[in-house]
């Protein structure tokens, strides 16, 4: 009715003797329909909010879809209506790996949405902004924070739990009982409450369905290949595993100038996707009688330069590390697991070869998240090429059974609208 009111208006406004009147009045009608949208979008503001989320009620269980409820943001807390988010392989070593006593948990960590509302104390960010929350905070405070040699943070929500360690608070109630919040973030929900270290801030332009991949997977492929492994022009990189880290790591050594991008995987499937992130040769293990770091060194006369560990797996660890040449070799491990030791004959890093990880990339995430999604708006940076379905957020289930198939390289999940 208000707006209807307003199109009258501005119409009288065009019809002489007015019309030198409509600029400045239709100036100021706009600007008050805009404080109503503002204020209806601004109702939810200080009151909880019942919404749908996703809910893993144990260990090894389907996803259940559940009706919780979402506290209003506390000092330095931001509450975020999630728009898109994806599920990242992480999310399924939680659900399959993680004690008894961490759930009920809601799942999800690579997503983007919109400010609903601020808690006290929260000043670069404001209720209307893009944002992508991050697993990996970034205080700018802390000695890690401070320092130009990792991205990583002192506030940081613990990854792992250890055996003693209370579950961080949580925002999110379920059926009258606390629902903890997977590293801080869980987006498998249409509200969630984020500390303002883990949001970043990000283009108005920015398509959340789309850079929803840059709050995880994508970064972390990338940002392994360039910011730790530092692959050098017409360098010789093997990158173990094409998922979508894979795929990224791929990515990431082609916009490094590397000249030959060795993909591996046993699933020959996948070759032609590397192809268009980059890759230069395929190799599938199952295809070889001989350990898979022989057949890379007898491939590059020595060794490759760089290789990257996609997949967790820690045989696969030290292949990726006795692939390298000796003397400069750098190994990079990026694939996620804490159930199992690595170990090498001391020889391999005497030999001058170097053995590093990478978490998120090594980008310090509220500064690294809105320079990728410009990458991207930039068309530097591919990101839809990794979407091979699109879904609901209640057909969260049929995603995982898609992962566990090894059927998708990225699932992006609708689950609010903007």
């Amino acid at each position: 009715m208000i707006l209807h009111q307003y199109i009258r208006t501005s119409a009288s406004l065009f019809s002489p003797p007015n019309s030198c009147l409509a600029a400045a009045v239709l100036s100021q009608l706009f600007s008050g329909l805009f404080s109503l949208v503002f204020a209806a979008k601004m109702a939810t503001a200080g009151k909880v909010i019942k919404c749908k989320a996703a809910v893993a009620w144990g260990p090894k269980q389907p996803l259940v879809i559940e009706e919780v409820e979402v506290a209003p943001p506390q000092a330095n807390e931001v509450r975020i209506k999630i728009v898109a988010t994806s599920l990242c392989r992480s999310d399924m070593y939680y659900l399959s790996e993680s004690e008894e006593d961490t759930f009920p948990v809601i799942l999800g960590h690579e997503a983007a949405g919109i400010v609903e509302s601020v808690g006290p104390g929260v000043t670069e960010i404001q209720p209307g902004d893009k944002v992508i929350p991050v697993f990996l905070s970034q205080c700018k405070e802390c000695r890690f924070c401070k320092s130009p040699k990792t991205n990583q943070c002192d506030k940081t929500w613990p990854l792992i739990r250890l055996p003693g360690m209370a579950l961080p608070d949580s925002r999110i109630t379920c059926k009258g009982k606390k629902v903890q919040q997977l590293a801080g973030t869980s987006t498998f929900s249409e509200y969630t409450v984020v500390r303002q270290m883990a949001v970043a801030k990000i283009d108005p332009t920015a398509p959340l369905d789309k850079v929803c991949l840059i709050s995880c997977g994508v970064s972390t492929g990338y940002g392994a290949a360039v910011n730790t492994a530092k692959v050098e022009p017409g360098s010789t990189c093997a990158v173990f595993g094409l998922g979508a880290i894979g795929l990224a790591a791929v990515m990431g050594c082609k916009a490094a100038g590397a000249k030959r991008i060795i993909a591996v995987d046993i699933n020959p499937e996948k070759f032609e996707k590397a192809k268009v992130f980059g890759a230069t040769e395929f190799v599938n293990p199952n295809d070889h009688n001989k350990p898979i770091s022989q057949v890379l060194v007898e491939m590059t006369d020595g060794g490759v330069d760089y290789s990257l560990e996609c997949i967790g797996n820690v045989e696969i660890m030290c292949s990726a590390l006795e692939s390298c040449v000796k003397g400069w070799g750098v190994s990079v491990i990026i694939g996620w697991t804490n159930l199992r030791d690595i170990s090498t004959r001391p020889i391999q890093l005497i030999a001058g070869r170097k053995w590093t990880g990478s978490l998120f990339g090594g980008f310090k995430s509220r500064d690294g998240v809105p320079e990728m999604v410009k990458a991207y708006l930039d068309k530097k940076l591919k990101l839809d090429e990794f979407i091979t379905h699109n879904m609901t957020l209640d057909q969260v289930n049929d995603a995982i059974e898609l992962m566990k198939q090894g059927k998708c390289i990225r699932t992006v999940l609708s689950v609010s609208p903007q």
